[in-house]
C-alpha cells in the first residue's frame, strides 16, 4: 500500500518504542531495537553527516526512488546542510509519518514552487524534531538504567554499558561544535534561510546544547570524572561563559532566556559532579582523604585554582566556587588558605544559596524529573558538607535574616527530591542539613515559618509522617522576642539566663478555649540582646500541635483587625503542613482534629472580610479536599454552615428552574472569584474549589447529596466553563489547569452510576449536567476545547524545553482535550432521546466555512503522535457521532477526505502502532459500514475492473482498508505481536458488518480472495481454554463473528453458488467433529455462567454473543443441512442433547439475570430443534423428565423476567408430547406435569380476568371487527398467540390426550379449581369479545376433555352452557344486533367465527358423550343460536369459502347428534325442528348441485373471490402434502393451485352432504320398521321431499325432490369412478392431486353418502307409497320412475363393487374430529352382494310388485 515499512526507523518512532508506547512491549523486542540502533545512539548528532559528492552520486544511482523525490531530497540537503542520502531518507520518513496529503497531491506540491517551499520548511521542523528525539533516547536510557522499578532496566543497562566507552568525548565535541557553529545564511543554505529560519535554527541549537549537557550531567552522576576532564570542562564552560557567550549571542531573544539559563545550570552542575563532593564528604568522615582522586593530582589543583580565581562575574560560578572551596579545604587545609578565602567570598557575594534554589526550581519546572532529582541529590551532597564544614554564621554575608532564609529555601528545594526525606531522618541530627533544622527549631515559635516549611518538605511517606508528628509533639524550646525585659522575670548576674517568676498564659484566649501555659520557674537562655530587644529561648516542653490550635484560634480572634495579615502568615504554614500530613497518612487525622475542625470556622470568617487572604483560604480548601476524600458526608455537612459554597435560596423543583439558576447564590467563593481572583489574575482558591467539588462528587455525595451540589456545579457550568478562557492570568499554564479541572469535575459527574440517583422531583446532578452541556454555552465551550486542533497542540508541545513531565502545559492541554472528548461522548450517550437536535449536536455536526467544521478537526487528531490516547478518543467520538448524528462524515471531511483516509490506514498498517488506536479505527469503520455509506466506500476503495458490459467486477484499490483487514485475519499472522487477539476480533467485527449490511461489492471481492474462507474460519478450528480459565474473552467474540459471517453467507447465497473453498471448509468442520466440539463448549459456557452466578461472570457479553451465533448456525443447519454437512443423525442427537442439558443447567436454579438470558436463548434453540429435527427427537432418550424439571423451576422463578421463557418451555413440552407421546418419558411424570400446568392455567386465567375487567372499565379496546387479530397489548395481561396462558392451555390439552383413562386428570381437577377459572375467563372473554387466542385454546382443551365420559361430565357440571350459550351471541352479532355476514377469510387463521365453530364442536362432543344427560343444555343452545344455525345452512349456496363451509360442517355435525333426540326436540322446539328439516333438505340440494356442476362451482368461486382462487389449504383430513407449494405463477402451476382449491371445496361440500343425509335419516321413518310394520303412525314423520324427478336446481324456489336424492347418488357414483381412474396426463384428476390415504378416505365418504341417500330415498318413498293423501296416479309414477332409475344405478354399482370398492364405514359418524381418518374397510365381499345392494334390490322388487 504505502511505502513499504521503512528499513530505517525514524528517531521519533525509536523513542516511542523505548518509552513503551508502541506495539513492541516485550523486553526482548526492546532489546532487539536497542541492538539494532545502538550505534546511532552512540554517534549522537554526528549520525547526521554533512553533504558529500559521493553521497549525491549514490542518490543519483539509486533506482528505487522516484526522480522528483531525488530532486527534492537535494533541496532538503542544501537547506539543512545534510548528507544527500540521509536527506532522501528523511523525506521518505516524513512522507510516511507526518505528511498530511495524499500521494497524488504530493506530485502537485513538488511541482509548485510555493507549495514545495512550505513542504521544505515542514521537513526542516521534522528534521529538528528527529535530532531531539535521538538525544532523548539516550537521555531515557541514562535516566532509567539503574532504576529497579523500570520494566526495561536490564535492557537499558546493557545498552548503556555498550555506549559508555567514549560517549562523553563524542557528545562533548558535539556540544563544542554547536556553540561554535556559525549561523547559516541564505548564501550558504539557499534563499529559504530567512531571518526567521535562522532564529529557528538557533533555538534548535540551544535546545540541542541543553540536551547534550543533560546527558553528560546524568552520565557523570553515575560514572566518575577524571581530574584532567574537569579541567577540560572548566575551560570549555569558561570559554562559553556558561552558555552566555554563544558565538551567535546576537540571535538570543527573550523567549530563549530559559534555555540559556538551563545551559548555565547544567554546566555548573557538571563541574560540581566532577569534583565528586559526596565521595569527598565520605572520605572526610572516615579520615582517609587520600582516597579521593584529586588528592593525587596537585598540578591539576593548581591549574584549577588559577582558573577559578578568574571566575566571579556571573551567578553560574557560585556553586562551582563553593564546591572548590570545600575540596581545597578538605584535601589541603594547610595550603593556600588565602586563595580559598578569596574564592569562598566570591561565591558568597554571588549569592550562591539564592542561586541554588533558583536553579533547582528552574530545572524542576521543565523537563525530565530525573534530571531535577539528580541535581537535587548533587546539591544535597554539597549543602550537607558545606553546613557540616563551616559555621552557619560564616556562610552569611548580607545580613543574618536573608541568607538564612535562602539557606532554608534551598534546603526545602533539595529535600523535595524522592527518598531524601527518609535519608534525612536516618542521619544523626547534628550532621548536614539536620543542623539547619535544629537552628530553625531554635527560633520556634517566634519564627514559625522556616521550621514548618522544612518539616512540610520532610513529610514524604507514612514513616516520615510519624517522625514529623513526634518532632512537633515534643518541643523542648520556646523562643520569644522581647522589646524590653518583662517585669515577671529575674535574670542572672551576667544577664544571659532569665527565670520566670509566675506562670504565664502564652495566648490570651477566652475561657473554654485551648490554653497553653508556661509554668513558674522556667529558665530562659538569652540568645541575643541589644537595642533591638532580647531573643530568649525558654527551656519549656510542650506540644506544638496545641500551639497550632491556639494560633488558629488567635487568627479567628483578630480576623477583623489590622493584625490579620501577620497572623495569616503564621497560620498558612500550619495549614500547609496539616494538608501534607493527612494527604500522605490519613491515620494521623484524628490527632489533628483540633486544627482541622477549626478550618470551617476559619473559612467562614476569612472569606467574609473586606480583603480576604486568598492564599490562606486556598490552603483551607485544600485541607478540606483531602478530608473529603475520606469522609465526604462530614465535610459536606460542616461546609454547608460556612456560606463558602454556592447554595440555593429557594427549593429546586424542575430542570428549567435549575438551568436558569433562579434563586441560586454564588456564596462567598463566588464573590471571591469575581471581586478578588479575576481582577488579580491569581486563581489559587478556584483551583482548590474545583478539586474540592470533584472530590465531593466522587465520594458518595454524587448520588446522595444531589440537591446540595447542584448550585456548585451550576456555577461551574454557567459562570466558569463558558468564560474561563477570557479571564486575566498572570502565570502561563494556569488557564489550561483550570480548564482541565472543570472537565475533570464534569467527567466525574457523568460517570456517576445512575442507579444511585434518587428518583425525586428534583433533576439529578447527572441529568442537569447533561442538559446544560447539550443546550447551553457550556456545551459550546467544550466544543471549543475540542476544536483546539492537532496543530495548536503540536505548537505548544514544541515550545516546551523538554518533552516529558505530566504537569507541563502541553500535557495539561492534551489531558483537557481528552477529557472534552470523553465528556462529549458521554453526553451524547446519556442524553435522553428526543426528536429535536440539541445545540451541542448542531455545533458538532454543522458545516463551517473554509472546512473548519469540527468533524475535520476531530479526524485530523489522527496526525497527533505524542499521546496515543488523544487520536483514540477523537476516533471514539467520531464513531459516536457517525452513529447518532444525521450527517455524512465524508461530506464534512470535504477535500481532506482522501488524505485523512491515508493517515488512518497508515496508522492501521504500521507494525509498531499502539494496538488500541488500531482497534478504535476498525471499530469506527465497523460503525461506518452501517451509518456512513460515503465514508465506507472511500475506505473500501474498490475499483471497477474493465470487463464485459453489464457485469461489474471489483478489485481492491491501493488504499483499501481491506488489505489490512485481510492481513489481520491471515492465519500466518496470528500470535504475532502486531496482531493480538483484540485486533483480530476488531477485523472480524468489521467483516461481519460488511456481511450484515450486504455490501455486495466488497463481499464479492472478499469471497473470491485466495484462502479467504480458510483464514476466516481458522478460529473455529482452535481449541479454547475452559470457560473457568478464559483470560481473553475477545477470542469468544472472534469465533462468534466468524459463525455469523458463515451463517449469513449460507443464508443469502444459493447453495450452488457458494465458493468451493467455503464448502470445503464446512466439510472439514464436519469431518473434524467441530460440531460436537462447539456444542460441548457452548454447553460448558452456559454451565459455567450458571455455576458462577453468585460472583457473576466478567465476560458475559462475549459469552452471550458466542451462544447467540452458535444458536444461529444450528437454526440455519435445520434448513441447510446438506450445505453445512450436518446430516449425521448421531451428531444431531449429540447436539440436541447438549442444548437440552444447557437449557436445564441455566434454568434449573435461575437467580441471576445473565443466567436467565442464556436460559431463554437456549430454550428458543431447543424449541426450533424440536420442531425441525422430529426424527432425532423421536429417537432421543427421555426428554420429558428434564423438561418437566425445567418447567418446575421456571414456574417458581421471578415471573416478570420469565414470561417469555415459560412460554418457550410450554411450547417445547407440547412438541415433545406430539412427537414422542408419553412413551419417551415415565408415565409417573404425568400427575406432576398436570399439576404444574393446571396451576399456571389457573393463575394466568385469573390474571386475564383482572386484565379484561380493567380494560372493559377503562374502555381501551376499540370496538372493531377483528381487532383481535393483532397482538396489541391489552391492560396488564396480554392475550397473545404464544403467550404463557395460551400455551399452557394447549399443553394441558396434549396431556389430557395422553391421559387416556382420565384418572390423573380427574384427581388434579379435584385439587386445583382450574375448570371454573377457565370457564369464567372464557365467559368474560366472549362477552367482551376479547382474548381471542385464550378463548380458542380453552375451547380446544374443553373439547379434548369432552371425549371421555368423566371429562365430559366435569365440563358439563362446571357450567359450560352458562359460559358459552348466551355470551357466544356477542361473538357474531354486530353492535346493532344484526348477524355478522360470513367472511371469506382463510379458515386457518384464528378468528371469532372459528371460536363459534369450536363451541359447536364442543356441544356436539358433549352431546355425543353424555347423551340424555346433556339434551336439555343442547336444546337450550340450539334455541339461543337458531338464527345463526339456519342462516349458516342457507349460506352455503351463496358463500363457498372454506370458513363458511367449515361452519356449516360443524353445524350439521351438531344437528346430527341432536337429531337422535327427535322426540325431545319436537316437544321443546317444534317450529325450529321443522325449519331445520326444511333447511337441511335444501342444503342437500345445494351441495348436490354444486358437486354435480364443477364448472358452475368454479365460476362461483372465481366470481366471489375475485379473479384468482385463493390457494386455500385443504381441510385437515384432506390436505395434500405439497399444499404449501401452491404456485400462483404461470400456466400449469396456477391451474393446479386452482384445481386444488376447487378440490378442497368439493371435499368440504361432500362432508356437509354426508352429514346432512345422516341427519335426515333420523327425521325419516326407520326402513325396516316402515317396510315390515303395517300399522306404523305415518303422521309422526313429515314428508321431506316432493314428488318430482327433475335434476336439482340452484334456485331456492325449487323444492328438494326425489330427483335431488337420485342426483346425489349419481354424483357420488361418478365421483367414485373418478377416483378409480389412473392418472391422466392431460386433465388434473382427483387422483393426481391427493395422496392414496386421502383417496381412500374420500371413497369411504362417498360410500357413506350413497348408503345414507339410498336409506332416506327408500324410507321417504315407502312413506309416500303408504300415504293415503297421495293420489294413486302419483304413486304409480313414483314406482315407475324409481324402478327404472334404481335399476340403472344398481347395475352401475354392481360393476363398481366387482372392481373392488371399499365398503362403507360402519359408524354413522364422519371422521370429522379425529386427526387421522379411520382406516377404511378394505375387505371386499366378492362372494355375496354388498348389504346396501341387497337392500335396494329388495326395495325395487317391492316397487315392481
Amino acid at each position: 500500500m504505502a511505502e513499504s515499512e521503512m528499513s530505517v526507523r525514524s528517531c521519533r518512532e525509536l523513542w516511542t518504542i523505548l518509552l513503551g508506547k508502541s506495539a513492541l512491549r516485550e523486553s526482548a523486542q526492546i532489546e532487539g531495537e536497542l541492538d539494532k540502533h545502538w550505534d546511532r545512539l552512540h554517534q549522537g548528532l554526528s549520525y547526521y553527516k554533512p553533504p558529500s559528492s559521493s553521497s549525491a552520486a549514490k542518490v543519483k544511482e539509486n533506482k528505487d526512488v522516484a526522480q522528483p523525490l531525488k530532486d527534492f531530497g537535494l533541496r532538503i540537503s542544501k537547506l539543512l546542510n545534510l548528507d544527500e542520502q540521509q536527506s532522501v531518507q528523511l523525506l521518505q520518513c516524513y512522507l510516511q509519518e507526518d505528511y498530511r496529503g495524499t500521494r497524488d497531491s504530493l506530485k502537485v506540491v513538488l511541482n509548485e514552487e510555493r507549495k514545495s517551499q512550505a513542504l521544505l520548511l515542514k521537513i526542516a521542523d521534522y528534521y529538528y524534531e528527529e535530532r531531539m528525539c535521538l538525544l532523548r533516547c539516550v537521555l531515557l536510557l541514562l535516566t532509567y538504567f539503574q532504576d529497579e522499578r523500570h520494566p526495561y532496566r536490564a535492557e537499558y543497562s546493557n545498552c548503556v554499558n555498550k555506549l559508555e566507552k567514549d560517549l562523553v568525548n563524542s557528545y562533548q565535541s558535539q556540544f563544542e561544535n554547536l556553540f561554535k557553529a556559525e549561523a547559516p545564511t541564505w548564501e550558504t543554505h539557499g534563499n529559504l534561510m530567512t531571518e526567521r529560519q535562522v532564529s529557528r535554527w538557533f533555538l534548535q541549537c540551544l535546545r540541542e546544547q541543553s540536551l547534550l549537557l543533560e546527558i553528560i550531567f546524568l552520565y557523570y552522576a553515575y560514572f566518575e570524572m577524571s581530574p584532567p576532564d574537569l579541567v577540560k570542562f572548566t575551560k570549555m564552560f569558561k570559554e562559553q561563559g556558561f552558555g552566555l557567550r554563544q558565538t551567535n549571542r546576537h540571535l538570543v531573544d527573550k523567549s530563549m532566556d530559559v534555555l540559556v539559563d538551563r545551559i548555565g545550570y547544567l554546566s555548573s552542575l557538571i563541574l560540581i559532579e566532577g569534583m565528586d563532593i559526596d565521595f569527598l564528604h565520605k572520605c572526610a568522615l572516615e579520615d582517609c582523604t587520600d582516597r579521593h582522586q584529586f588528592s593525587a593530582a596537585p598540578d591539576i589543583i593548581k591549574e584549577m585554582d588559577q582558573l577559578l580565581l578568574t571566575f566571579g562575574d556571573i551567578p553560574h560560578h557560585g556553586p562551582v566556587l563553593l564546591a572548590w572551596v570545600l575540596l581545597r579545604h578538605t584535601l589541603r587545609p594547610d595550603e593556600s588558605s588565602p586563595v580559598i578565602r578569596r574564592i569562598g567570598n566570591t561565591a558568597l557575594q554571588l549569592g550562591v544559596f539564592k542561586y541554588l534554589s533558583t536553579m533547582l526550581r528552574g530545572l524542576g519546572v521543565s523537563g525530565n524529573n530525573c534530571t531535577a532529582s539528580t541535581a537535587k541529590m548533587c546539591v544535597y551532597g554539597l549543602l550537607s558538607f558545606v553546613i557540616t564544614s563551616f559555621e552557619e554564621e560564616s556562610l552569611q554575608t548580607d545580613g543574618v535574616e536573608t541568607q538564612s532564609s535562602h539557606l532554608i529555601d534551598v534546603a526545602c528545594e533539595v529535600l523535595s527530591a524522592p527518598n531524601l526525606a527518609e535519608i534525612f531522618w536516618e542521619m544523626k541530627p547534628n550532621m548536614g542539613l539536620g543542623m539547619i533544622l535544629d537552628s530553625a527549631a531554635g527560633m520556634f515559635p517566634h519564627k514559625i515559618g522556616p521550621l514548618l516549611q522544612l518539616l512540610t518538605v520532610l513529610v514524604s511517606n507514612k514513616s516520615t509522617v510519624k517522625k514529623v508528628y513526634n518532632f512537633l509533639d515534643k518541643m523542648s524550646f520556646y523562643t520569644q522576642v522581647y522589646k524590653h525585659k518583662p517585669s515577671d522575670v529575674i535574670s542572672k548576674d551576667d544577664g544571659t539566663l532569665w527565670r520566670r517568676q509566675a506562670p504565664k498564659l502564652l495566648y490570651p484566649l477566652g475561657t473554654g478555649q485551648t490554653k497553653l501555659w508556661m509554668p513558674q520557674g522556667v529558665l530562659g537562655q538569652v540568645m541575643m540582646a541589644g537595642e533591638q530587644g532580647y531573643v530568649v529561648r525558654w527551656d519549656h516542653s510542650y506540644s506544638s500541635w496545641t500551639l497550632f490550635t491556639c494560633e488558629v484560634e488567635m487568627l479567628l480572634h483578630v480576623v477583623s483587625t489590622a493584625d490579620v495579615i501577620a497572623h495569616c502568615a503564621r497560620v498558612k504554614p500550619i495549614l500547609d503542613l496539616v494538608h501534607k500530613i493527612i494527604s500522605v497518612d490519613w491515620t494521623v487525622s484524628d490527632c489533628l482534629l483540633p486544627v482541622t475542625s477549626r478550618i470551617y470556622m476559619l473559612l467562614q470568617r476569612l472569606t467574609s472580610v473586606i480583603n480576604p487572604p486568598v492564599d490562606v483560604i486556598a490552603s483551607c480548601v485544600n485541607c478540606l479536599s483531602v478530608l473529603a476524600a475520606r469522609m465526604p458526608g462530614k465535610v459536606w455537612s460542616s461546609l454547608q454552615h460556612t456560606g463558602f459554597l454556592p447554595f440555593a435560596s429557594i427549593p429546586l423543583t424542575n430542570m428549567a428552574q435549575c438551568v436558569s439558576a433562579e434563586g441560586m447564590k454564588a456564596g462567598n467563593y463566588g464573590n471571591l472569584l469575581v471581586q478578588i481572583e479575576q481582577p488579580r489574575g491569581e486563581y489559587a482558591v478556584t483551583i482548590a474549589f474545583l478539586r474540592l467539588i470533584t472530590t465531593l462528587v466522587k465520594g458518595q455525595l454524587g448520588s446522595t447529596q444531589n440537591k446540595g451540589l447542584i448550585p456548585c456545579v451550576l456555577l461551574v457550568l454557567k459562570e466558569m466553563l463558558p468564560t474561563y478562557h477570557k479571564w486575566r492570568y498572570n502565570t502561563y499554564g494556569v488557564r489550561e489547569r483550570i480548564g482541565c479541572l472543570i472537565l475533570e469535575l464534569i467527567h466525574a459527574i457523568l460517570n456517576l452510576s445512575p442507579e444511585g440517583e434518587d428518583q425525586g422531583s428534583t433533576p439529578a446532578l447527572q441529568s442537569l449536567s447533561i442538559y446544560s452541556l447539550a443546550n447551553t454555552e457550556a456545551g459550546q465551550a467544550v466544543v471549543n476545547i475540542m476544536a483546539v486542533g492537532v496543530d495548536t497542540i503540536d505548537v505548544v508541545l514544541a515550545a516546551q524545553p523538554s518533552s516529558s513531565g505530566s504537569e507541563s502545559p502541553g500535557q495539561i492541554l492534551i489531558q483537557t482535550v481528552k477529557l472534552a472528548f470523553s465528556v462529549t461522548n458521554n453526553v451524547i450517550r446519556l442524553k435522553p432521546a428526543s426528536d429535536a437536535v440539541s445545540p451541542l449536536e448542531q455545533a458538532l455536526t454543522q458545516h463551517g466555512s473554509h472546512g473548519n467544521n469540527l468533524i475535520v478537526v476531530l479526524a485530523k487528531y489522527i496526525y497527533h503522535k505524542h499521546d496515543p490516547a488523544l487520536p483514540r478518543l477523537a476516533i471514539q467520538l467520531l464513531k459516536r457521532l457517525a452513529t447518532v448524528a444525521p450527517m455524512s462524515v465524508y461530506a464534512c471531511l470535504g477535500s481532506d477526505a482522501a488524505a485523512i483516509r491515508d493517515a488512518f490506514l497508515t496508522r492501521l498498517q504500521s507494525k509498531t502502532e499502539d494496538m488500541r488506536i488500531k482497534v478504535m479505527i476498525l471499530e469506527f469503520l465497523t460503525v461506518a459500514v452501517e451509518t456512513q455509506p460515503g465514508l465506507i466506500e472511500l475506505f473500501l476503495n474498490l475499483e471497477v475492473k474493465d470487463g464485459s458490459e453489464g457485469s461489474k467486477e471489483f478489485l481492491l484499490g491501493e488504499w483499501s482498508c481491506l488489505h489490512v483487514v485481510l492481513d489481520l485475519i491471515d492465519s500466518k499472522q496470528q500470535g504475532k505481536y502486531w496482531c493480538p487477539p483484540l485486533l483480530h476480533r476488531a477485523a472480524l467485527a468489521f467483516l461481519l458488518a460488511l456481511w450484515q449490511d450486504r455490501r455486495d461489492s466488497a463481499i464479492s471481492v472478499l469471497r473470491t480472495k485466495e484462502k479467504f474462507w480458510e483464514n476466516l474460519t481458522m478460529p473455529l478450528f482452535g481449541t479454547l481454554t475452559p470457560p473457568a480459565e478464559t483470560t481473553e474473552p475477545c477470542v469468544l467474540e472472534a469465533c462468534a463473528f466468524v459463525m455469523k459471517i458463515i451463517g449469513l453467507e449460507i443464508y443469502y447465497v444459493v447453495s450452488g453458488s457458494l465458493e468451493q473453498s467455503l464448502k470445503d471448509g464446512l466439510q472439514k468442520f464436519s469431518n473434524a467433529r467441530r460440531y460436537e466440539y462447539w456444542s460441548q463448549y457452548v454447553k460448558s459456557l452456559v454451565c459455567h455462567v450458571a455455576e458462577t452466578e453468585e460472583e457473576g461472570i466478567c465476560y458475559f457479553p462475549e459469552t452471550q454473543m458466542l451462544i447467540s451465533a452458535w444458536r444461529m448456525l444450528l437454526i440455519l443447519s435445520t434448513s441447510h443441512a446438506d450445505v453445512m454437512q450436518l446430516t449425521d443423525e448421531s451428531t444431531k442427537m449429540k447436539l440436541f442433547l447438549d442444548v437440552l442439558d444447557a437449557t436445564k443447567a441455566s434454568l434449573s436454579s435461575p437467580t441471576s439475570v445473565p443466567c436467565l438470558r442464556l436460559g431463554s436463548m437456549m430454550a428458543t434453540l431447543l424449541l426450533v430443534l424440536l420442531k425441525q429435527w422430529r426424527s432425532v427427537v423421536a429417537a432421543a432418550p427421555d426428554i420429558l423428565s428434564p423438561l418437566s424439571l425445567i418447567l418446575e423451576s421456571v414456574l417458581q422463578a421471578d415471573q416478570q423476567m420469565m414470561e417469555k421463557t415459560k412460554a418457550k418451555i410450554f411450547s417445547a413440552l407440547i412438541s415433545v408430547l406430539q412427537i414422542q407421546g408419553l412413551d419417551g418419558g415415565d408415565i409417573s411424570l404425568l400427575p406432576q406435569l398436570l399439576r404444574s400446568v393446571c396451576e399456571t392455567v389457573k393463575d394466568e386465567a385469573l390474571a386475564l380476568i383482572d386484565g379484561t375487567r380493567h380494560t372493559s372499565l377503562t374502555g381501551e379496546v376499540a370496538e372493531q371487527e377483528d381487532s383481535m387479530e393483532t397482538d396489541c397489548p391489552r391492560g396488564p395481561q396480554k392475550d397473545q398467540r404464544d403467550g404463557v396462558c395460551v400455551l399452557a392451555l394447549h399443553l394441558a390439552k396434549e396431556l389430557c390426550l395422553t391421559d387416556e383413562g382420565g384418572e390423573h386428570w380427574v384427581s388434579v381437577m379435584r385439587n386445583i379449581p382450574v375448570l371454573p377459572t377457565v370457564l369464567s375467563a372464557v365467559e368474560l372473554s366472549l362477552r367482551s369479545k376479547q382474548n381471542l387466542y385464550f378463548t380458542e385454546a380453552a375451547l380446544h382443551l374443553l373439547l379434548t376433555l369432552a371425549r371421555t365420559p368423566q371429562g365430559a361430565a366435569a365440563v358439563a357440571g362446571g357450567g359450560v352452557i352458562q359460559t358459552i350459550c348466551l355470551p357466544l351471541l356477542s361473538v357474531y352479532e354486530v353492535s346493532n344486533g344484526a348477524l355478522q355476514s360470513f367472511s371469506r377469510k382463510s379458515q386457518d387463521s384464528t378468528c371469532w367465527p372459528g371460536v363459534y365453530r369450536l363451541c359447536m364442536s364442543l356441544m356436539e362432543s358433549l352431546l355425543k358423550t353424555l347423551r340424555y344427560n346433556f339434551i336439555n343444555e343442547a336444546l337450550d343452545f340450539v334455541g339461543v343460536h337458531q338464527e345463526r344455525i339456519l342462516q349458516c345452512l342457507n349460506a352455503v349456496r351463496t358463500v363457498q369459502s372454506l370458513a363458511c363451509l367449515d361452519e356449516a360442517d360443524h353445524t350439521v355435525g351438531f344437528l346430527l347428534q341432536l337429531s337422535s333426540f327427535c322426540k325431545e326436540w319436537q316437544f321443546h322446539l317444534p317450529n325450529l325442528l321443522r325449519d331445520v328439516q326444511v333447511n337441511l333438505c335444501y342444503l342437500c340440494q345445494t351441495c348436490t348441485y354444486l358437486l354435480h356442476s364443477k364448472k358452475m362451482l368454479h365460476h362461483y368461486l372465481q366470481a366471489k373471490n375475485g379473479e384468482a382462487l385463493p390457494p386455500g389449504p385443504l381441510p385437515r383430513t384432506q390436505r395434500p402434502p405439497q399444499g404449501k407449494d401452491a404456485a400462483a405463477g404461470g400456466g400449469g402451476g396456477g391451474d393446479e393451485a386452482e384445481q386444488k382449491a376447487l378440490l378442497a371445496v368439493q371435499c368440504s361440500l361432500l362432508k356437509i352432504l354426508s352429514k346432512t343425509l345422516a341427519t335426515l335419516q333420523h327425521f325419516t321413518p326407520d326402513c325396516c320398521q316402515i317396510l315390515l310394520d303395517q300399522c306404523m303412525d305415518l303422521a309422526e314423520y313429515r314428508t321431506l321431499f316432493v314428488l318430482s324427478f327433475t335434476t336439482p336446481a340452484f334456485d331456492p324456489d325449487v323444492a328438494p325432490s326425489f330427483g335431488t336424492l337420485l342426483a346425489t347418488i349419481n354424483v357420488a357414483l361418478s365421483m367414485l369412478s373418478e377416483t378409480e381412474k389412473k392418472k391422466e396426463p392431460v386433465s388434473l384428476s382427483i387422483v393426481s392431486l391427493a395422496s392414496s390415504e386421502e383417496i381412500q378416505a374420500l371413497k369411504s365418504l362417498l360410500m357413506f353418502t350413497m348408503e345414507n341417500c339410498f336409506y332416506v330415498l327408500i324410507s321417504q318413498a315407502v312413506r309416500c307409497l303408504k300415504d293415503p293423501v297421495i293420489l294413486p296416479r302419483d304413486r304409480q309414477r313414483l314406482k315407475q320412475e324409481l324402478s327404472s332409475e334404481l335399476s340403472t344405478l344398481l347395475s352401475s354399482l354392481s360393476r363398481h363393487f366387482r372392481r373392488g370398492s371399499p365398503s362403507s364405514p360402519a359408524s354413522g359418524l364422519l371422521p370429522s374430529l379425529q386427526p387421522k381418518p379411520p382406516t377404511p374397510g378394505s375387505k371386499t365381499t366378492h362372494e355375496g352382494q354388498e348389504p346396501i345392494i341387497q337392500l335396494v334390490q329388495a326395495f325395487v322388487r317391492l316397487v315392481q310388485r
